[in-house]
């Protein structure tokens, strides 16, 4: 009678569990998931043998421009020879003006070969005895002098230091944001080889040691807030991992909830964030993970479409540096969720989902327009959905069946499934 009584509460325990926790009982052993994982790992490792196709590798009908890394010396001499010019056009009377390559967004191209947006070789001339552009040129030649400094005395500032060298001429942090874009265009340079870098934003916790100026860094002993990504890209090398994939976060929200639940633990992974939008450091430090430990990139983003246009980011780079693309895109992300179809795959309650605003429609059909979206029937499907349903939602919706449902069932399940885009 005891042992029916103690099946019965047994029974029942699981039939709750089933209901707070839904679909967990399909869940299979860990070790199955596991084999899962190594065969995609194992696929990923023997994709990337191949040779990794570049801009010169094509034939297009446009002509694309792209930079690259280059020493200091390099960009001191490049800065020399372009003073040395403009001395000449002010001595012959012609006054002076810069060749500004043109990051409008007609001048942008996506290349469906390389999976990722490139500039074309369109430019703008930015004179200075122009009402007009006077003001954008002395920022310009500041700039210059700036760097030129920096690349002499060998040392990094952030963007923020830069702006208030001379805050009166700046005005605004964006304005000398975006003509520090405009000079690493101009002397066909990476930003890094500028020596300029951002504030640190991104974080890296789970299975992956790396030495960052020279000190060994362990990842998985970093606690709960992880390492910080180094600003400077050029800090981090000799990478090491024993994970089977890397996962990207948008929020610092599941970030945290998936390095407190030590999920790199039980699925051996590495977690990072650029904490929303993604920064150009967080962009380099996926990109080397990918290409030097050969790790498939899973995807965790809201369901909406700034969640979408934040995975195309790191995945096809941005409109605003797409002359550094080729740096700063990590090929071939796959997309684990949230995805507008798992809103009702997984029962998010009405009462977890938003309603799209008018602006957030015209955002998910703009990106329907997109070349690269169109190129992955899955993004279309699921994007005309989420259009169609004027709903959305956060990671955090998968709170409702508990704080840990996240990591305990939504992402084996994902795993397990191999459901991912």
């Amino acid at each position: 009678m005891a042992d029916k009584r103690k099946r019965r509460r047994a029974d029942s325990d699981s039939d709750d569990e089933s209901i707070r926790l839904p679909f967990k009982n399909r869940l299979k052993p860990d070790s199955v998931i596991l084999d899962t994982l190594k065969t995609l790992t194992e696929l990923t490792k023997s994709s990337s043998s191949s040779k990794t196709l570049t801009l010169a590798d094509l034939s297009l009908s446009s002509t694309c421009r792209e930079v690259t890394d280059l020493p200091l010396s390099s960009v001191q001499n490049k800065i020399l020879t372009l003073a040395l010019s403009l001395t000449k056009s002010i001595l012959a009377g012609n006054g002076f003006s810069f060749s500004v390559p043109s990051r409008a967004a007609t001048n942008q191209l996506y290349v469906p070969e390389l999976d990722r947006i490139v500039l074309k070789d369109k430019s703008s001339v930015r004179p200075y005895a122009s009402v007009s552009t006077v003001r954008k040129t002395t920022i310009t030649t500041r700039i210059l002098s700036l760097i030129h400094q920096l690349s002499l005395k060998n040392i990094h500032v952030t963007k923020r230091d830069l702006f208030y060298t001379d805050v009166k001429l700046f005005q605004d942090q964006t304005q000398s944001d975006a003509v520090l874009d405009d000079v690493s265009c101009i002397l066909g340079c990476t930003r890094s080889s500028l020596n300029v870098v951002a504030a640190e934003k991104g974080v890296v916790v789970g299975r992956l040691m790396f030495s960052d100026n020279g000190d060994m860094i362990d990842c998985t002993k970093m606690g709960i807030g992880g390492k910080a990504i180094p600003p400077n890209i050029d800090r981090v090398g000799d990478m090491s991992s024993d994970a089977l994939f890397i996962l990207l976060v948008e929020k610092d929200a599941a970030y945290m909830r998936l390095a407190e639940d030590r999920f790199y633990n039980r699925f051996p992974c590495i977690i990072v964030t650029a904490k929303g939008q993604p920064d150009v450091a967080t962009r380099l430090f996926l990109r080397k993970m990918k290409m030097e430990l050969k790790l498939p990139v899973l995807a965790l983003v809201d369901s909406d479409p700034y969640g979408l246009k934040i995975l195309s980011v790191y995945g096809c780079g941005s409109k605003n540096m797409s002359y550094d693309s080729a740096n700063l895109t990590t090929p071939d992300i796959k997309w684990l969720g949230v995805r507008p179809s798992d809103l009702d795959k997984y029962k998010i309650p009405e009462q977890c989902r938003l309603p799209m605003s008018e602006q957030d429609i015209k955002t998910g059909k703009d990106l329907l327009e997109e070349d690269f979206v169109k190129k992955n029937p899955g993004w279309v499907e699921e994007l005309t959905l989420m259009v169609k349903s004027k709903q959305k939602a956060e990671i955090q919706a998968l709170s409702t069946f508990g704080f840990q449902y996240l990591s305990e069932v939504y992402l084996p399940l994902k795993l397990q499934q191999q459901d991912w885009l």
